[in-house]
C-alpha cells in the first residue's frame, strides 16, 4: 500500500509508514553461505553472517564502538575508490557502493550492527556485517532487491583486495586517533586549572607530610604546582604514544604479504584515506609485523595507565586535604556538587574525586587486558584484537569524561581553608627542622620531643630552654622562607656556632 501511495506521490501517514515496516520485518529472504541458508528479515541490511555472529556471540549485549563502525566506513571508502582507480571493480557497482560508505560513515546504517564488541575470529563478524550492509544498500541504489549477491558480493566487491585482518585494525587506528583531541584538551584544561591554583596558592603556607606524618612546611601552591608536572608529562607520554598509531597496515590482507592487492591499490588506498581522515596516515614499514603485532596498543593503553594512575594518586591527595570539615584535616574545600548522605543531614562528599578514582581502577583493569588479549597472539595474526579494541575505546572514553567533569565541577571551585593551613604549621614539630644548621640535629631532636610530651609550641620551648632569641626565632621559622632552597635566616643571622 505504502509503495502504491509513494509511487502516486501521496502523502503517508506515520502510522501508515510504520506498518508497512513491521509488514517488511515480517518478510524472509533466504541467504546461503558455505555453512549451509538462513532466513534474514527482508528490510535488514546485515546478512547471514553477520547474523551467524549474532546468535554465537550472544555475551553482554554491548555493541561496536560508534567510533570504530565510522572508521569502518572510512576504510571501506578509501579501499572502493581505490579499487576504482586501479580499475579492478566495475565502476557502476563500485559508485553504488561509494554512495552507501557516505551514507555508512553519517551513521545512517548504525542499527544494522548487530554484532557484539567481544567475538571470535579477530574482527571478521565486524568486517563481514559493514560489508554486507554495503552490499545491500549498493543494491538498493542500483534498484536491486537485497541479498542478490550475485551482483555485488560482500566478499568479491565490498570486501576486494582486502582482509579483516588489515581493515579491522586500521579502522581501529582511525577511531582512536580521532579521539585524540578530545582527551588532550580535556587533560589540558585540567593542566591549567592545576597552574591557576598554583598562582593562587603561593602564598599560603601549611605543613607537608610524609608517611603520613608531619613534616616540613610547604606552600599550597607547590602542591599543585606537582601536580600540574605530572599532568604535563601525562599529556607528552600520550601524543607520543599516539603518533604510532598513524602507521597501518591497509594492504597486508590474511597475513602481511599483501596477498590479492595490487601495489597501486594500496598506494591510492593510503592516500585516499589520508586525504579523507585528515590525518597522516602512512603505510607500515613492514606490513607482517604491524598485522600480528599489538604493541603499539599496549604502549599507548600504558600510558593512558599511567596517567590515571597519576589523577588517582592526585586525587587521593586532595580527597585527605578536605577531609573533614570538622574532624579532618580540612586544609582545601571542595565544591559541594551534591547531598552526600541519604540518612545524614548536611553531609557532602567528594564524589568528583571518587568518581575518578573508580575511572582509575576501571582503566587498570582494562590495561591489564589489553596486555594479556597482545601477549596472546600466535605467528601472524593477533586474534585477540576484539577485546582490545573494547577495552581502548573505553578506556579513553572515560578517561577524557571523567578529567572534563573533574575539572569544570572540581578542580577548578577548590579553596583554601588559610586558617587551618596556619594553625598546622603553627602547631607542627616540622617547623623544628629549621633550627637544625642553627642550634643541631640533638637540641632540635629534644626540642621535638618535649612539644609531642606537653603541646606547647616550638617557640616556647625553645624560647624556655634559651636556645635562641625571640627576634632569631622570628626570622628562622619565618613560614614561607622555610619553603625554598637555603638555610631559613642563614643570610640576616649567618650560622651560629653548634
Amino acid at each position: 500500500m505504502v509503495e502504491t501511495l509513494i509511487k502516486m506521490g501521496e502523502s503517508i501517514t506515520e502510522s501508515m509508514e510504520l506498518e508497512y515496516r513491521n509488514n517488511l520485518s515480517s518478510i524472509m529472504r533466504i541467504e546461503k553461505d558455505c555453512l549451509g541458508r538462513m532466513e534474514i528479515p527482508q528490510n535488514a541490511y546485515y546478512g547471514i553472517q553477520s547474523r551467524r555472529a549474532k546468535e554465537n556471540f550472544p555475551l553482554s549485549g554491548h555493541k561496536i564502538h560508534k567510533k570504530l563502525i565510522w572508521g569502518m566506513g572510512l576504510v571501506k571508502y578509501a579501499c572502493i575508490e581505490a579499487n576504482l582507480k586501479t580499475k579492478s571493480m566495475p565502476y557502476e557497482i563500485g559508485n553504488a557502493l561509494k554512495i552507501a560508505c557516505h551514507e555508512f560513515i553519517d551513521g545512517k546504517f548504525d542499527n544494522e550492527i548487530i554484532v557484539e564488541s567481544i567475538q571470535g575470529g579477530a574482527g571478521t563478524s565486524i568486517n563481514m556485517n559493514v560489508n554486507e550492509i554495503l552490499a545491500n544498500r549498493g543494491l538498493e541504489i542500483l534498484g536491486e532487491e537485497k541479498g542478490r549477491y550475485d551482483i555485488i558480493s560482500p566478499n568479491t566487491h565490498v570486501n576486494m583486495a582486502q582482509s579483516t585482518n588489515d581493515v579491522v585494525p586500521t579502522a581501529f587506528k582511525i577511531a582512536v586517533l580521532s579521539m585524540r583531541q578530545s582527551l588532550i584538551e580535556s587533560l589540558e584544561k585540567l593542566l591549567g586549572a592545576l597552574k591557576e591554583k598554583e598562582i593562587q596558592f603561593d602564598d599560603i603556607v601549611t605543613i607537608g607530610r610524609t608517611h603520613l606524618q608531619d613534616a616540613i612546611p610547604i606552600r599550597l601552591g607547590q602542591e599543585f604546582g606537582a601536580y600540574a608536572r605530572l599532568i604535563t608529562r601525562d599529556i607528552k607520554r600520550i601524543n607520543q604514544a599516539m603518533e604510532s598509531l598513524n602507521n597501518v597496515n591497509l594492504g597486508a590482507t590474511a597475513v602481511g604479504t599483501g596477498l590479492n592487492a595490487d601495489p597501486e591499490y594500496i598506494k591510492a588506498a593510503i592516500e585516499e584515506l589520508s586525504i579523507i581522515t585528515g590525518m597522516d596516515i602512512k603505510l607500515a614499514e613492514h606490513l607482517m609485523d604491524s598485522t600480528q603485532n599489538t604493541d603499539c596498543y599496549v604502549h599507548l593503553s600504558g600510558s593512558i595507565r599511567t596517567c590515571a594512575l597519576n589523577l588517582s594518586k592526585m586525587c587521593n591527595d586532595l580527597r585527605l586535604m578536605a577531609s573533614g570539615p570538622i574532624c579532618g584535616l580540612m586544609e582545601i574545600k571542595l565544591p559541594a556538587v551534591q547531598p552526600g548522605s541519604s540518612i545524614m543531614p548536611g553531609k557532602v562528599n567528594p564524589v568528583m574525586i571518587e568518581m575518578m578514582n573508580q575511572i582509575c581502577f576501571q582503566i587498570q583493569g582494562n590495561d591489564h587486558a589489553i596486555a594479556m588479549a597482545s601477549e596472546a597472539g600466535q605467528f601472524q595474526l593477533n586474534v585477540m584484537a576484539p577485546v582490545i579494541f573494547k577495552n581502548m575505546f573505553e578506556s579513553i572514553e572515560i578517561l577524557t569524561n571523567g578529567v572534563k567533569v573533574l575539572t569544570e565541577r572540581c578542580i577548578v571551585g577548590i579553596l583554601a581553608n588559610e586558617e587551618e593551613c596556619k594553625k598546622r604549621v603553627d602547631n607542627s614539630i616540622g617547623v623544628v627542622t629549621a633550627l637544625n644548621p642553627h642550634i643541631g640535629y640533638e637540641k632540635s631532636s629534644a626540642i621535638a620531643k618535649e612539644v609531642l610530651e606537653t603541646r606547647r609550641s616550638v617557640r616556647e620551648v625553645v624560647l624556655k630552654k634559651g636556645f635562641l632569641t625571640e627576634e632569631e626565632l622570628d626570622i628562622i621559622l619565618q613560614p614561607k622562607e622555610m619553603t625554598e632552597p637555603g638555610v631559613a635566616g642563614a643570610k640576616i643571622l649567618g650560622l651560629r656556632t653548634i
